[in-house]
């Protein structure tokens, strides 16, 4: 999420973001207050945001936030102590240039990793409204037949929930690197429940709807990675 209330700066702060492959800009601002007024129905991992706008300021903006990350951008160093008091991931001085943005963007992915180590659940939008999903439920995901933006879940307990809008690389940032993996180019599994897999096929301890064991195939492209997880 991006907020900044002179348009030219928010402008090229959009087309930085565009070129980073970790982000995904959701939506932009140009109004705190509108921002805020919009917090509740957004859903978002980071926001990049000024601090001196008209009204309420970036601090304040950010201290709503709760636990949402934020990287600062201004033309002042004066708001930097403020900045991470509230335990900022960084605080980038105008004009931003790509590079100091990559920089700062590492270091969200980096606390991510770090969180998602010892985090057990996830809030995620589903079809049966906003879902606390613990991951040792997730069994299997794929795509949507209906939407390909939405993901298709199985839980441990049978339930099948339907993920809205989300893409692999998101759900694969948030789950547990060496507890999932993605096996093509729309299946991912918990590695759990793999009994075992020959170059192209794997066989899962799931049982879906059948007597016989769900059976998945392995494309190429995450032959590797899979096998190197699996192995560990």
């Amino acid at each position: 999420m991006l907020l900044d209330d002179e348009l030219p700066g928010l402008s090229y702060l959009k087309l930085l973001c565009e070129q980073i492959p970790e982000l995904e800009v959701i939506k932009v601002f140009n109004d705190p207050e509108a921002f805020l007024r919009e917090i509740s129905g957004l859903n978002f991992d980071l926001c990049i945001l000024d601090i001196e706008m008209p009204g309420i300021n970036g601090i304040q903006v950010a201290s709503l936030l709760k636990d949402k990350p934020v990287i600062f951008t201004t033309a002042y160093k004066k708001y930097a102590t403020d900045a991470f008091d509230l335990d900022a991931i960084d605080y980038v001085v105008k004009p931003v240039a790509l590079e100091r943005l990559q920089k700062a963007v590492q270091k969200a992915v980096q606390r991510r990793v770090q969180e998602n180590k010892t985090r057990k659940y996830v809030n995620l939008n589903t079809d049966k409204g906003n879902m606390m999903i613990f991951f040792d439920q997730i069994v299997y995901i794929k795509t949507s037949e209906i939407d390909s933006r939405d993901k298709t879940t199985l839980l441990e307990n049978g339930i099948v929930l339907q993920i809205k809008n989300i893409t692999f690389e998101k759900l694969i940032s948030i789950l547990p690197q060496d507890e999932f993996c993605r096996i093509n180019k729309k299946e991912l599994i918990a590695l759990s429940k793999v009994l075992y897999s020959s170059n192209d096929q794997i066989t899962t301890n799931i049982f879906f709807h059948s007597e016989k064991p769900m059976a998945l195939s392995l494309g190429e492209a995450y032959r590797t990675e899979f096998m190197n997880k699996l192995n560990r």
